[in-house]
């Protein structure tokens, strides 16, 4: 049983939640700062939902670069780095195995959603089955957002992990929208973003013999570095908006001092860089993204508790 879950862990890379529950629980904070609204209970079953979501669209973009050959071409490119599980090019789960894990994850999320929706109004089924559609077809034909490399990807991650979980956990709290919910999506859906944009670095090679286009394989690597660093920017200008705008306390302005050790990465980078010389870059951004969130989320409890 121990081994069952280390290997479900591993495949569904589960490390990364926190990129998910983070959006969600601050979404729920914005409704208790906001309009006194809180549910423990409501926000327990969101991130139930949310989190099997998340971990759906990892297992089932694993399953879709497989089966578009994505994941063979990176196992064989020299000096590239993989970043899916390989339980499928390794042969470790069976096809049928990994796709049975994959849609439970979806069934979890979708009970979850049809809760909540009877409960708080159907809107949520609105968010929940376009961040459904979204993290299928990302990967998936005939949309493939993640092959077409014109920043469809980047609007789908910012979507997914940003604006829909902190709208949509909002709007479970509150049974309402606020513009408040929309400014407070943008930090951590553009750090989340700049993650998954950083990540492509790692393989881009293999991804381009794949026909994969992301943004770094069509703009190769210097021009791409250069959006990086201005994502970055954009996501902790938010941060700043969203404390004049009255969406944060001025205090989690303190969440600006995680951008340091990122920005400190790119210092060391060169134009062309070998696979592992992203490595930091890639780590780097997912610190700082939870770190950043963490601080949002520490300030509006203090904002809601004073």
């Amino acid at each position: 049983m121990k081994n069952i879950m280390k290997q479900f862990m591993k495949a569904s890379r589960i490390r990364v939640l926190p990129v998910m529950l983070i959006p969600v629980a601050l979404g729920a904070l914005g409704a208790f700062v906001w309009d006194g609204n809180f549910n423990i209970w409501l926000l327990l079953l969101t991130l139930v939902g949310s989190g099997a979501a998340h971990l759906f669209s990892n297992m089932i973009n694993d399953l879709w670069d497989y089966y578009n050959g994505t994941d063979e071409a990176a196992k064989q490119a020299e000096g590239v780095i993989s970043t899916n599980s390989g339980y499928l090019t390794n042969g470790t789960w069976s096809i049928r195995v990994f796709a049975a894990v994959t849609w439970s994850l979806f069934g979890i999320a979708a009970v979850s959603g049809i809760i909540l929706s009877v409960i708080s109004g159907w809107p949520v089924i609105v968010f929940g089955g376009l961040g459904g559609l979204i993290a299928y077809f990302y990967v998936a034909p005939p949309i493939r957002f993640g092959y077409r490399g014109k920043g469809y990807s980047e609007i789908a991650i910012l979507l997914s992990f940003g604006i829909l979980p902190v709208a949509g956990a909002y709007y479970v709290q509150s049974s309402q929208l606020d513009y408040r919910a929309l400014l407070l999506s943008l930090p951590i859906g553009l750090l989340t973003t700049l993650i998954l944009f950083n990540h492509h670095f790692l393989h881009w090679q293999a991804d381009k013999q794949a026909g994969k286009k992301t943004l770094v394989v069509v703009w190769g690597e210097q021009r791409a570095l250069l959006f990086s660093r201005w994502l970055l920017a954009l996501a902790y200008g938010s941060l700043v908006i969203c404390v004049l705008a009255g969406a944060l306390p001025w205090y989690a302005l303190l969440g600006l001092v995680t951008a340091v050790p990122l920005y400190a990465v790119y210092g060391k980078l060169k134009e062309h860089n070998p696979s592992h010389a992203y490595l930091p870059l890639m780590g780097n951004s997912v610190k700082a993204t939870n770190r950043c969130g963490v601080i949002l989320i520490a300030a509006l409890i203090i904002q809601g508790l004073l």
